[in-house]
Order: C-alpha cells, then sequence, then structure tokens
C-alpha cells in the first residue's frame, strides 16, 4: 500500500468515525449529565451536551490501529513510534481530565495538575522534548541544554493546551481553528516528508471534520474540555515534533500555526493584568465575543477567526519553506514584525484588552497629524 493510499484510508476512516460515533456520544452525554447549562458569560441559550472530543479521540484512536497493521515496514523508525506512543499515552490522559470536568466541573488547579501529569508522561516517560531548535540568525539547529529543554518543552505543551481550551466560547470555533492549525502542519510535513506528523494530521484532521458537522453553527454538541483540552495537547505535540523533524524552519515556525489561539490567550493574560483580574478568571473579552460585540453574526465571527487563522497557517508554511539565509531571515523577521502590528491594531480596533486605551493607533494619529502640520508650514 502506497503511503499516500494509506493516509487517505486513514483519514476517511477516523472522518466516518466521528461521523457515527459522535450521535452516541450527544446520547451518552445528556445520560449521565455531562451537559453546558447557559449563564451570563455563555452564548448559548439553551443545555447543550458536551463531552464531543470523545468522539474526536475515539475515531482518531480507532483509526489509527486500523491503519497501523498496514503501515509499511521501514515507514516509522523506532523513533516514530516513540513519538505516537507520547501522543496517544499523553492524549489519553487529558481526555480522562477533561471528561471529568464535563461531568463534574473540577477546579482550574486539578485540570493544570492533569495537564502537567500528561506533559511529564510525553517527556520523562517517552523522552520527546525539544533539544533543538533553529533560532534566525543563528547557525543551523543549536542543542538546547537539559535543564532549559525539559522545562521549555512542559510549559509548550500546557501553554498550547491551555489556548485552545480558551478560544472554545463559539460553536465550532475551536474544532475549526485546531483544523486549519492541523492542515498547516500536514502541509509542512508533507513538504519535509514526515511520516509520523503525516499519518497522526490525516486522522486528527479527519475526526475534527466529522465532528464539525455536529459543532458548527447551529451546533448540537460542544466539544467540551475533553475536545478542546486534547486538540490543544495534539497541536503542542505535532508542533514539538517540527522542532525534532524540521531542520529548515526556524523558532517562530510553530507560533505561527497556532497562532490565533496563542494571541488570543496573550490578549486575555494582558487584559487581566491591567484590569487587575486573577489570570484563570473567565471573561467575555475574548476575539470571539469582541467580534460578537461589533455586530456579527454567530457564524460570521466563526468564519472571520476561520479566515484569520488560515492566514497564519498559510505564513507558517511559507516560512517552514524558504531555505535559511540572511536574507530568507530578514524576510521572515520582517514579515513576523507587520503580523505583530496588525494584531496590535486589530486588537485596539476590537478593545480585545481595553475599551478606552488605543496606545499604537493614537501615536500614528498623532504622527500623521505632525506631519501634515509639519508640511503645511
Amino acid at each position: 500500500m502506497s503511503q499516500v493510499v494509506l493516509y487517505t484510508i486513514g483519514f476517511i476512516i477516523s472522518l466516518c468515525l466521528a461521523l457515527a460515533l459522535t450521535p452516541f456520544v450527544i446520547k451518552f452525554a445528556n445520560k449521565i449529565g455531562a451537559i453546558d447549562k447557559p449563564n451570563h458569560r455563555k452564548v448559548h441559550t439553551r443545555i447543550m451536551p458536551r463531552l464531543g472530543g470523545l468522539g474526536i479521540y475515539a475515531a482518531f484512536v480507532i483509526a489509527y490501529f486500523a491503519v497501523k497493521p498496514f503501515i509499511p515496514e521501514g515507514l516509522l523508525r523506532s523513533y516514530d513510534l516513540n513519538l505516537i506512543n507520547a501522543l496517544l499515552a499523553g492524549g489519553t490522559i487529558i481526555v480522562i481530565i477533561g471528561a471529568l470536568d464535563d461531568r463534574f466541573e473540577l477546579s482550574a488547579k486539578v485540570k493544570l495538575l492533569g495537564q502537567l501529569i500528561a506533559a511529564c508522561v510525553v517527556v520523562f516517560g517517552f523522552g520527546v522534548k525539544i533539544d533543538l531548535v533553529n533560532i534566525p540568525f543563528g547557525e543551523a539547529m543549536q542543542p538546547i541544554a537539559a535543564w532549559i529543554s525539559i522545562p521549555l518543552t512542559i510549559i509548550w505543551i500546557v501553554g498550547v493546551t491551555n489556548a485552545i481550551n480558551l478560544i472554545d466560547g463559539l460553536d465550532g470555533l475551536a474544532a475549526g481553528v485546531s483544523g486549519i492549525a492541523i492542515s498547516s502542519i500536514l502541509v509542512m510535513a508533507a513538504f519535509m516528508g514526515s511520516a509520523p506528523v503525516i499519518l497522526l494530521s490525516a486522522l486528527l484532521l479527519g475526526g475534527v471534520i466529522g465532528f464539525l458537522v455536529y459543532n458548527f453553527h447551529p451546533a448540537k454538541i460542544f466539544m467540551g474540555d475533553t475536545g478542546s483540552l486534547f486538540l490543544g495537547f495534539a497541536l503542542a505535540t505535532l508542533s514539538m515534533m517540527g522542532f525534532k523533524q524540521v531542520t529548515m524552519v526556524s523558532f517562530i515556525t510553530p507560533l505561527l500555526i497556532i497562532g490565533v489561539p496563542l494571541s488570543d490567550t496573550f490578549f486575555a493574560i494582558v487584559r487581566r493584568w491591567v484590569n487587575k483580574k486573577p489570570i484563570f478568571a473567565p471573561d467575555k473579552g475574548h476575539l470571539h465575543h469582541c467580534l460578537r460585540e461589533l455586530g456579527f453574526s454567530h457564524r460570521r465571527t466563526v468564519l472571520i477567526i476561520y479566515g484569520i487563522a488560515s492566514i497564519f497557517g498559510i505564513c507558517a508554511v511559507l516560512q517552514s519553506t524558504i531555505v535559511q539565509s540572511d536574507a530568507a531571515n530578514w524576510i521572515t523577521f520582517g514579515v513576523i514584525l507587520v503580523l505583530v502590528f496588525i494584531l496590535q491594531i486589530g486588537a485596539e480596533l476590537i478593545g480585545i484588552v481595553d475599551k478606552t486605551r488605543r496606545p499604537l493607533i493614537n501615536f500614528l494619529q498623532r504622527l500623521v497629524m505632525g506631519t501634515q502640520q509639519s508640511r503645511s508650514k
């Protein structure tokens, strides 16, 4: 069986499984009381079953073991299998924590502890960690000492896992943004011939798309923390594989892949710090809330964020294909500056941090006025 056929069959199996299993997950969630009730922070107005991530996880795992016997001998090295097992083991822990939270609403500390355990399983149980990076303007791949790489890997996994969880506020939002990020990783892996990343990405993407049939507005089920935490963990692990597998990509590429959830998380931290609120305190100031306040419909808000996520994904793919040189590094540096500039302008326009503070816009306005006045003299 050729590799392309294998990946395609795996994708189709995962897609069909998600389509078939999610209705059963809906019934199961309602039966055990894993439901989401409306409140002042939430957009939905009726009781909704959650635990939908269980369908994505089950589709992914079953599809992997279904295609595993047909993987050509020699396609996956022992190191590759180690990466896959790390994702499966850590992902299972994350799903258990998420499912318990969907049913019993665990405290933030308990969920964080579960995420740390899953990250430690990946690092210490399977030896998967960030130990090589390619920093722009540096020389090739630079090794990192263990005392830096281990905490860096754990922080990366926990941070990305929570970033996806924070944007899970509208029907289809977290699943769609995750799907776009997974697609970006899949394209990058295809360019670089990374078999394990292509396979895992294809399986995950199939599960996400199958679930989106029931999760896109108007949703029949929410993915809950089971789904958002699992997808965040999977994205963290897959993008981290890029540090090991990709030799012509700068440190910034994995950040671009998940640019939307990471930037939203960053602005949330700044917003809560400015307003002197606890960092983990929920609020209605996220990107999707701000777009809704501007008058965009539920569906259009989601599609706008899909578009932003796609731009980040395209930039990540283009960045990964640039041959490293001084000129290419300067181009990358310039693109990153432009993206940061646009992000800040957009954040100030929609008031994602503060509705009244617009430092960059005010500075640009004063700059333009000063230029006009100097010309009129």
